[in-house]
C-alpha cells in the first residue's frame, strides 16, 4: 500500500513537471486530443456485430451475390481479336 502511494505520488509529480514548460495553447491542444480519445473509446458501435457462422450448412444457405469488377462493365464489351 505504501509502495503504491509512493508510485502514484512520483508519477503525478513527474506529470506536473512535464506540464510546466508547456504554453497554454499546447495544453489546450492536449486537452482537446484527450477529449477526442475519450469520445472514441466511449462510442457505442453503430449496430451489433452478427453472430459468426460456424456450421457449413449455414454458410451454404446464404445467398451471396457477387458483382464483377467495375459493375460488370468489362463483360459488356467484346474484345476484338
Amino acid at each position: 500500500m505504501l509502495l503504491r502511494l509512493a508510485y502514484l505520488a512520483a508519477t503525478n509529480a513527474l506529470a506536473f513537471l512535464r506540464l510546466l514548460p508547456m504554453s497554454d495553447r499546447e495544453k489546450d491542444v492536449e486537452i482537446l486530443v484527450l477529449r477526442h480519445q475519450l469520445l472514441v473509446l466511449q462510442a457505442a458501435p453503430c449496430r451489433p456485430l452478427p453472430t459468426p457462422i460456424t456450421q457449413q450448412a449455414q454458410l451454404a444457405h446464404l445467398a451471396v451475390h457477387r458483382r464483377d469488377r467495375l459493375g460488370g462493365t468489362l463483360h459488356e464489351h467484346q474484345h476484338a481479336a
